[in-house]
Parts: C-alpha cells; structure tokens; sequence
C-alpha cells in the first residue's frame, strides 16, 4: 500500500452505540475482517476495537447486564 499523502484526511473511526457493556466485534466485513473478539466496557462507557478501531459507546439507555446476554455482533436493527 503507497504512502498516504500528508494532506490527505483520516477518516474518523466509526462509531456503533450498543445497550450492553459486553461487545463482540469481527470487522464486519465477513472474509475481508478480522478474528472475533470480545471486549468488556468495565467501568468506562466505551471500548475501542484493537483490530479495526471501532468504538463502541453505550447507549443512554443501555440494559442491565445479564450474564446469559450474547455479545455478538448483531445488525443495526437489533440495537
């Protein structure tokens, strides 16, 4: 991959609101991703993605934790 151009801008990392502080993140890009990963917010109301940099922030009005909920990545209507 050439070099990026000093005048050329990042684009902002993307950013996906969740009701859990239990995310799981594979790129979402299916074969072009990456391994799945879980992250746990802890005391923190975000959690960055180490592979891709997703941020995932937690909604205002997120759940209760429930050790039964799935993290996994689910699509833009489940949130």
């Amino acid at each position: 991959m050439p070099p990026r151009h000093p005048d050329t801008p990042v684009p902002p990392p993307e950013v996906i609101l969740v009701t859990s502080k239990r995310v799981a993140c594979d790129g979402g890009g299916g074969a072009l991703g990456h391994p799945l990963v879980y992250m746990d917010m802890g005391d923190e109301t975000a959690v960055e993605c180490g592979y891709c940099d997703r941020r995932f922030e937690l909604s205002p009005q997120h759940q209760p934790e429930s050790e039964y909920t799935s993290p996994a990545a689910r699509g833009p209507e489940a949130h």
